[in-house]
């Protein structure tokens, strides 16, 4: 056990100083070290520049998320509100002799308009913020031993150029690759299963080999597939592989008999294991994930997966994590995948861009389908410094470099080309979808290629004229649904956005059954909304072109046709602040809020989505007396609801087929207010809300006690304020001050209302309609974080999370996922 902690120290070691061992292929995270300035420097692209007062940081990093909000900014509320501009970052390192060797520099995501320099000698730009890319460092090294140094320009100055938040800088992970001159190609792998049973599967590898030694040598390919145990079930083998002075493909054939299948219910995950052995000596080894599967979609017996039929229970999901905004971190976005799996969620439409690919391998181990989506424009803008500036002379490259990153993940099982064109509207329309299409089905004829539409009339929708969507995907309109098969027959249906319902979490407006359409129309501005910049709980408010929630489900069950619906949205967003104007700064339409509490309408898709008993009871309990308050329940796996007032009987009430709540109208009386759910005359759940009174302490709940002390793990701790009761305090608002003790720091703090301009990155945060947020994140040193929240009048409280090192175990586990990640995924 000694000797196994001393070589994983050794590799920790290593990794931090970047310093490659002689091995076949070595992949360096290349996060820490980085200086950042913000602002220009036209001389700091030079490696001798004087960089020693610039800040020092680790990355992902986002600047904009770090800044003041303000309407003055040039990205707009649309945008956040938050500042952009152009910075710089600077990486000092050395290397040792690399005779024989390439070194490449890897970027999962830059936005935007990135240049890189190394040494003074520019290596490319690349002006997609969604892309991945890489760069090539051998020619331009120094020798061993001496300084070389890595310059990033990002350049987010020219706004607004999106319509929704997108932060600032190099917010996604970079990494350094050593291999040898011969080595598999940058996303050199293709493994596809074109015929799967329980009883065998067929994998197909096509592996693409790089030769710039110089010699065309023979070559031997070994490929095994690896179980989940990390042990070799099958492999195949081509000897005397002759190679070219460039790339060369290879394709193997493998059996394997009883496969595991990949599905969303039991994601298992194989490994595809490629070596290039020149001789006898291992001259490369490169991992790619492998899921075995097989999806069918039917124009009569809908999606299936594995011969199961299934629907696609979705959501859209913006790239930012809340409060720590665009800087890509593991454990945020699996707190999100994970609270979207506990409500029924079995997919994500990455709206409307390449995700952080570590989030597709979240995706690939937890359970989620995912809609992998490449643009929200091509050459007609939605604003003016879009995408569309960049779209004739990069679309081709970056449409090819999402597909060959992301083709093999289980997970991933449809392009999407596109999100509510512009090019719908007439004949360019036509030409693009054939071409962008064809581009994904050079990559990849394995998955179905879609794009979001909008227009249901087929003599309006050039797009779908083209005739080439696999899928025809729409947006809203859910009235139309029952006409589509006779518009477009033959045809496979998909909602790719549904409802895009306004809610606040934990604000109602009386009374429930009165819908507010902010805006009324596409002319008029919102004159009606709340002076405090809120919307209703009660799933009753929402955009003319949108819908509430519980329509637009009902009509994803009533038309069977549609073979799934992706929610708008699971997450608020920042960004995107309709129906309202400065201050709102976020958007309305998560189903969970930016802070990561669920609204109630979660509860409404548990119950539908979920075979879980599910009672749910809204709103608070603290209104004025005699008000009327229309309570509501969400409920499941039940025949009935009794609702009690102060021990009274309200009465019962039974969900009639198309209900999807029950509802009492209660003259409001101060108390306790009781919901029973019974079946078969048996109580299932009971769920409690009483009238609280004056704030007089504050709770504080950590979703994990224990995190790991690697400069990255997190703690998202909720802050309840409550009466001398324990109630939840439903309209407190008051300043909560953190002071955190130990190895941490607090990342950020929120509280999920739309129009709070305070900033994310602070000690201090008001709560809002009770609760607020703390996100503490470790540091390497081991060790007792404590975090202390107090706030004038409150009694105080306090809680402690230990921040430990990785076990031996589970540090081996993460090491090879991060391997598998950064050769095959990336």
């Amino acid at each position: 056990m000694r000797f196994l902690s001393f070589l994983l120290l050794l590799l920790l070691t290593l990794q931090a100083a970047a310093k490659p061992r002689l091995e076949p292929r070595q992949v360096v995270e290349f996060n820490k070290g980085w200086k950042f300035y913000l602002g220009d420097e036209t001389q700091a692209k030079d490696a001798g520049f004087n960089d020693a007062n610039w800040r020092p940081l680790t990355l992902p990093h986002d600047w904009s998320i770090e800044g003041k909000f303000d309407e003055k900014n040039p990205a707009k509320p649309e945008g956040g509100g938050l500042p952009t501009g152009i910075g710089w970052y600077r990486k000092s390192f050395t290397l040792p002799a690399v005779k024989d060797r390439k070194v490449y520099i890897e970027f999962d995501g830059v936005y935007q308009n990135s240049e890189v320099w190394l040494n003074g000698q520019l290596l490319g730009k690349r002006p997609n913020g969604y892309i991945s890319f890489r760069y090539d460092l051998t020619p331009h090294l120094r020798p061993a031993g001496q300084p070389n140094v890595l310059a990033v320009r990002v350049d987010n100055s020219a706004q607004p150029n999106s319509r929704w938040y997108t932060g600032s800088g190099i917010y996604r992970n970079v990494r350094l690759v050593m291999t040898n001159k011969v080595a598999v190609d940058h996303w050199g792998t293709f493994v596809t299963t074109p015929q799967v049973s329980q009883d065998a599967a067929t994998i197909d590898v096509k592996t693409t080999i790089r030769n710039t030694a110089g010699t065309r040598r023979p070559v031997r390919v070994e490929t095994v597939v690896l179980d989940a145990k990390g042990s070799p079930v099958a492999q195949q083998v081509s000897d005397k592989v002759k190679l070219t002075d460039s790339t060369t493909l290879i394709a193997q054939t493998i059996s394997l008999k009883q496969p595991q299948l990949w599905s969303v219910k039991q994601p298992y995950l194989y490994r595809v294991q490629t070596r290039i052995l020149d001789g006898k000596k291992a001259v490369d080894e490169y991992e790619t994930p492998l899921g075995i599967r097989y999806i069918n979609f039917d124009v009569q017996k809908g999606l299936s997966l594995n011969g199961e039929p299934m629907r696609i229970l979705g959501v859209n999901q913006h790239h930012d994590l809340g409060a720590l905004g665009a800087a890509f971190n593991v454990r945020a976005a699996e707190r999100q995948l994970q609270m979207l799996r506990d409500m029924g969620c079995n997919a994500i439409r990455m709206s409307h861009n390449p995700p952080a690919p570590e989030l597709l391998d979240l995706c690939d181990r937890m359970g989620f389908l995912v809609m992998d989506e490449a643009f929200d424009q091509w050459q007609k803008k939605k604003n003016g410094k879009d995408y569309h500036l960049d779209f004739p002379k990069w679309h081709r490259r970056d449409l090819e470099d999402m597909v060959r990153r992301d083709r093999n993940h289980p997970s991933v099982f449809m392009w999407s080309i596109g999100n509510e064109i512009r090019e719908q509207f007439d004949s360019t329309g036509t030409r693009l979808t054939k071409e962008l299409t064809a581009t994904v089905k050079r990559l990849d004829t394995t998955r179905p290629v879609t794009s979001a539409l909008t227009e249901q009339e087929p003599d309006k929708n050039y797009m779908s004229q083209a005739g080439v969507l696999d899928v025809l995907s729409f947006n809203y309109k859910h009235e139309g649904y029952p006409e589509l098969p006779k518009r477009f027959p033959g045809q496979i249906f998909l909602a790719t956005e549904t409802a895009a319902a306004f809610e606040t979490r934990g604000h109602y407006d009386l009374p429930s059954d009165s819908v507010r359409i902010w805006p009324k129309d596409g002319k008029t501005k919102l004159t009606n909304g709340n002076p405090d910049f809120t919307a209703s709980s009660y799933d009753n408010a929402r955009p003319y072109w949108g819908s509430t929630h519980e329509p637009a489900w009902r009509a994803i069950k009533q038309n069977k046709h549609m073979t799934g619906t992706f929610i708008w949205s699971g997450f608020d967003y920042l960004g995107e602040p309709l129906p309202y104007p400065w201050p709102a700064r976020s958007s309305y339409f998560g189903i969970i809020d930016l802070a990561g509490f669920p609204k109630d309408a979660y509860y409404l898709y548990q119950s539908e989505w979920t075979d879980k008993p599910v009672l749910h009871l809204l709103p608070h309990w603290n209104w004025r007396p005699g008000q009327t308050v229309d309570v509501w329940a969400y409920y499941s796996q039940a025949d009935e609801v009794e609702l009690l007032l102060n021990g009274k009987s309200l009465g019962i009430r039974k969900k009639q087929p198309d209900d999807l709540h029950v509802m009492w109208r209660v003259p409001y009386a101060p108390g306790t207010l009781q919901a029973i759910s019974r079946k078969g005359g048996k109580t299932v759940l009971t769920r409690t809300i009483k009238t609280a009174g004056q704030a007089a302490k504050i709770e504080l709940v950590a979703d994990r006690g224990s995190i790991q002390a690697d400069g990255k793990d997190l703690s998202f701790v909720t802050v309840r304020v409550l009466d001398a009761q324990g109630n939840l305090v439903p309209d407190a608002a008051n300043q909560v001050k953190f002071n955190l003790g130990g190895p941490g720091l607090i990342a950020g703090v929120d509280n999920g209302y739309q129009a709070s301009l305070e900033p994310f990155k602070a000690d201090t945060r008001k709560a809002y309609n009770g609760m607020c947020l703390a996100i503490v994140q470790s540091t390497e040193q081991t060790g007792t974080i404590t975090l202390q929240a107090t706030a004038e009048g409150l009694a105080p409280a306090s809680i402690t999370i230990k921040s430990g090192s990785t076990s031996a175990a589970s540090l081996s586990k993460s090491a090879e996922a991060t391997t598998a990640a950064s050769t095959s995924s990336k």
